[in-house]
């Protein structure tokens, strides 16, 4: 199945908190449940969660019961507010939420049951839409991957990071689906270990040679020539090609660059985000202390114990070989060449 998708009403997605323990369906049928599942990473991954925000936003316009199209208008824009404050980073939640919100304000939609019915429409179009570019992302990828290559990724950037297929993941599977034989190094991506738990059970169920490493393992794999590409995804691109993406992203594109290992981001245009100059412009969500000190119910630090836990760091743009987005792979100058790209 997708990791999320609209059923008449409910919106159906996978509880990846559960993962790889069990595999548990979340039934939606309201937009605060939806808010409430971004903001506690039920879903995760920033194409998942613009999906999850189109959704959330067609849930909130059928629960109302607006009479005019104004009123509803009002409506959604309250709902929009909502869903924005789940999680600060990653663009495609207020990308999708825009797109939405753009949708509805056509002159021709004049009653709130012909709003209510874009929304659905326009909602399942962007996740349909996020399927067909994860996989010429993939083509697209999948040609700076050779036969035999040793690719380390971080985080989660598969079917379970976006609609369907992936994006960092998603050229591993364009290349495995190519014939290439390819093996791949996952971080476990500490605090919350999206690599061990997800990446993992992913590479796993499609066959795909995998192992799993500590985080401090990648630089002795790079420094000892076992590591041929690093591929990461992002929440957030700049303008000027910096990238926003899980904690640990950067410290892995500085040692790639030290030991001559190209390495690559993989995201939509979506994520690129041409307002922000650079990367010290993307805000960057803090957690609570508990997913650091806390692993699996089991306290692994003092209690009360001070903790700092940013969810992402940015990678400067010169720490990149290149941006590879469904509309090609964009290499420098980045400024110039995002903007080409993201205006087709």
């Amino acid at each position: 199945m997708r990791t999320i998708e609209w059923d008449n009403g409910t919106v159906r997605m996978i509880d990846q908190r559960r993962l790889p323990d069990e595999l548990v369906i979340l039934e939606l049928t309201d937009y605060h449940e939806v808010a409430w599942a971004i903001r506690e990473m039920a879903v995760r991954g920033a194409p998942a969660i613009g999906a999850a925000a189109a959704f959330g936003l067609a849930l909130g316009a059928r629960q109302s019961t607006a009479r005019s199209r104004a009123e509803l208008l009002s409506e959604l824009e309250s709902v929009a507010h909502i869903l924005r404050q789940t999680r600060p980073t990653a663009v495609n939640l207020f990308w999708a939420i825009d797109r939405l919100l753009g949708r509805v304000r056509d002159p021709a939609l004049k009653t709130p049951a012909e709003i209510v019915a874009a929304l659905e429409r326009e909602a399942q179009a962007l996740a349909d839409e996020d399927v067909a570019i994860n996989r010429r992302m993939g083509a697209h990828g999948a040609e700076i991957i050779s036969d035999g290559d040793n690719i380390l990724t971080h985080c989660n950037t598969g079917s379970l990071a976006t609609v369907d297929y992936g994006t960092a993941l998603g050229v591993v599977r364009a290349a495995w689906e190519q014939g290439k034989r390819v093996h791949v190094w996952v971080d476990e991506t500490r605090p919350r270990l999206q690599g061990a738990r997800l990446t993992a059970w992913e590479l796993m169920h499609d066959g795909i040679p995998m192992t799993l490493i500590a985080d401090n393992a990648a630089g002795h794999l790079m420094r000892t020539g076992q590591v041929d590409v690093v591929l990461f995804g992002a929440d957030r691109v700049a303008a000027n090609g910096d990238v926003a993406n899980k904690i640990g992203s950067y410290k892995l594109a500085v040692l790639a660059r030290e030991n001559g290992v190209p390495c690559y981001s993989v995201a939509p245009t979506s994520t690129i985000d041409l307002s922000l100059p650079d990367g010290d412009a993307i805000p960057i969500e803090e957690r609570e202390p508990e997913e650091v000190t806390i692993i699996g119910g089991t306290r692994i630090a003092p209690p009360g114990v001070p903790v700092y836990n940013p969810a992402f760091d940015v990678t400067p743009y010169r720490y990149l070989t290149g941006i590879i987005t469904e509309n090609g792979i964009v290499y420098p100058p980045f400024k110039r060449n995002l903007r080409r790209v993201v205006e087709g």
